[in-house]
């Protein structure tokens, strides 16, 4: 029977079907399998089912001959070398489509909270400030409105389209851009440096790729509106974190709310951590039960096919089955 390994548990039943097709070993730590020790494991096994913390390299590949197929619990695939894949022509399965909603859902609930100041509210009421001689007064927390303001959504893909449908929920204006151009219902489609000066509120909702690391940088954030709000449940390395801390620190911008950061965990002494106008997350854009089930369901039926000899369902480099 062939091998398998799985990096990590799995939420729900799916690796419990998938030990029906196969010799399963599992991960049993909560916490990351180191690198050597995953090439370790690895060995004589055909097939991975990984997630986003594990790191598949080409050393890692050279180290595992007898790969054949990796299936990754995540719909960005930034953290495995692709392009080595296909060279070996190793199917690469993803798990799309089903998060969409659920990280629309958090994008907001960052976007609500950075710009009516929850977590500094929240923070002032528990560290007893709220008192009869600090009642309240006019200037208290005053944050932005959202109803009427002009949201920019950067990247209008499965998961932009769900924010824009929760924003016009909200009488919010919406400006887009998108690498491919694509039209969407409702969505005015503008320059990507149109997007940063009009809008009230940016949403960064992109693809982490050469082409978008980076992309809004010092020069970008320069050009955004003064007093938005940044929002980036997408990946991290996408938004220059040391610019966009310079800007908020400087009052050029009024506040963000991130849930990815270019290094994660994220380290203490990241400034966007030392600030009151930022609130921050430790990447849970698709943490739902029912999400994170789905996700681990498709990853399983992504390993079984190719266990079968079939196509993947959702194959990230289905060129390796022509």
């Amino acid at each position: 029977m062939a091998k398998v390994f799985a990096s990590q548990r799995l939420p729900g039943d799916a690796l419990e079907r998938l030990g029906l097709h196969c010799e399963l070993e599992v991960w049993p730590e909560p916490t990351p399998i180191p690198p050597g020790v995953l090439a370790e494991r690895l060995q004589g096994c055909v097939g991975l089912v990984c997630l986003l913390t594990n790191r598949v390299g080409r050393d890692l590949l050279a180290a595992c001959p007898d790969l054949r197929f990796v299936s990754s619990m995540s719909v960005g695939v930034d953290h495995v070398a692709v392009a080595a894949l296909t060279e070996r022509r190793i199917p690469l399965g993803n798990t799309p489509g089903v998060l969409a909603d659920t990280t629309a859902d958090l994008n907001m609930a960052l976007l609500l909270a950075a710009a009516r100041r929850i977590p500094e509210a929240d923070r002032y009421v528990r560290d007893g400030c709220w008192k009869p001689e600090r009642p309240w007064y006019p200037g208290m927390f005053v944050g932005k409105d959202i109803s009427g303001a002009t949201l920019g959504i950067v990247g209008l893909g499965e998961i932009g389209q769900a924010v824009a449908r929760r924003a016009r929920g909200f009488g919010m204006r919406l400006l887009g851009w998108t690498r491919s151009g694509r039209a969407v219902e409702g969505v005015e489609s503008v320059s990507l440096e149109a997007v940063l000066a009009q809008s009230d509120f940016v949403s960064v909702n992109v693809a982490l790729s050469k082409d978008t690391r980076m992309l809004i940088d010092a020069e970008a954030i320069a050009g955004m509106k003064p007093g938005a709000v940044l929002v980036n449940t997408a990946r991290g390395g996408i938004v220059d974190e040391q610019a966009l801390a310079q800007a908020l620190q400087s009052g050029a911008l009024f506040a963000a709310g991130i849930d990815v950061f270019e290094r994660e965990p994220v380290l203490m002494d990241n400034p966007l951590l030392q600030l009151p106008n930022v609130v921050v997350a430790p990447h849970i854009g698709s943490a739902s039960q029912r999400t994170r089930e789905q996700m681990a369901a498709l990853a399983v039926d992504n390993m079984i096919a190719a266990l079968r000899g079939e196509r993947m369902p959702h194959c990230v480099n289905p060129e390796v089955f022509d």
